[in-house]
């Protein structure tokens, strides 16, 4: 048998790829609509956004799209899901930033995720908000960080689970406010929620969907945002920094391929998603769920999440933080 060069191979490999992808984006292909993954359930904060971004992207692209999602097991599963799919552009993974930068850090062994995942862009960014429960009289940051020194190790922070981005966070900031605080896992956010409202724990980081409804029913206070934003709805709520200098993060939402994508196909992605960024109507509903449309291509998505993966890394290690 004769053995076709590797480097021809890939190439055929590659052209093959991208002439199923523009054949789908034109239309009556038999490859069917593209399928965007998404690591949470329904209704959450991520859904909304990801299947406003694949409406908006049908028409650029001429292709359709089906939403899929697949929560549960710290997004392990999604992952899969899409590293196991064919690299052809038809299967990406729409994924908020703790799925890529934290979670896989924390797999036995641990996951370079840019060796099974082709960064497409990022879409979209968004600060956390630290909210507080209104059983306590926190009204600002300066007030919890001085009854976390006066009360160590008495001030109760939940989380949607361990190893989550909100956890981490809690962990850089009990560090940057050389405080002592006490870490709270729940199964998923709305138990934490619940706690939060009754005052069983004192405070949650998290984005502002999650928090809206309680933030203005009053049973719940937003006191602090982990980094700049220009969204609307939270220009009123003071930076963290403020108080606690040098703390801050940021969450966001990308588009992602299997590893082995072609880059044409990775470019004509993100080329259909930057049109869609530019679409008034998904800037307003972005923008009314508090996020900030912010692009950055496929290069400029990598570097980032090297750089927040050795942020992150640094926290899980000096926290000795463990996913049983």
């Amino acid at each position: 048998m004769t053995r076709m060069p590797c480097s021809r191979r890939a190439f055929l490999a590659s052209t093959a790829a991208f002439a199923a992808f523009g054949a789908s984006a034109q239309g009556g292909s038999a490859a069917g609509p593209t399928r965007m993954v998404i690591p949470f359930a329904a209704g959450g904060a991520t859904d909304v956004l990801g299947r406003d971004l694949a409406k908006a992207m049908s028409g650029p692209l001429g292709q359709a799209f089906v939403v899929e999602n697949i929560g549960g097991g710290a997004g392990v599963p999604a992952l899969q899901k899409v590293t196991s799919a064919r690299p052809d552009g038809t299967t990406l993974l729409f994924a908020a930033s703790g799925n890529i930068t934290a979670q896989p850090l924390l797999q036995k062994p641990r996951v370079d995720i840019l060796t099974q995942l082709a960064p497409v862009g990022m879409i979209a960014t968004a600060p956390h908000v630290l909210v507080v429960t209104s059983k306590m009289p926190f009204k600002t940051v300066a007030d919890l960080v001085a009854y976390a020194k006066a009360h160590p190790g008495e001030l109760n922070f939940g989380s949607a689970g361990v190893g989550g981005l909100a956890h981490l966070g809690t962990e850089l900031f009990a560090r940057a406010a050389k405080i002592d605080v006490k870490h709270v896992p729940y199964r998923g956010a709305s138990a934490a929620l619940t706690d939060l409202v009754s005052g069983q724990i004192h405070a949650m980081f998290g984005t502002m969907p999650s928090f809206t409804g309680m933030v203005q029913n009053g049973s719940i206070r937003a006191i602090g945002l982990t980094a700049r934003t220009t969204a609307s709805s939270l220009k009123a709520i003071p930076l963290i920094s403020a108080t606690v200098p040098g703390f801050g993060y940021n969450s966001w939402n990308g588009l992602f391929a299997p590893a082995g994508t072609p880059a044409p196909v990775i470019a004509r992605i993100y080329a259909a998603m930057k049109q869609a960024a530019a679409d008034p109507g998904v800037v307003k509903r972005f923008d009314e769920q508090g996020v900030d449309i912010d692009l950055a291509d496929a290069a400029e998505l990598a570097e980032m999440i090297r750089k927040e993966r050795a942020t992150w890394d640094k926290v899980i290690r000096e926290a000795h933080i463990e996913v049983n």
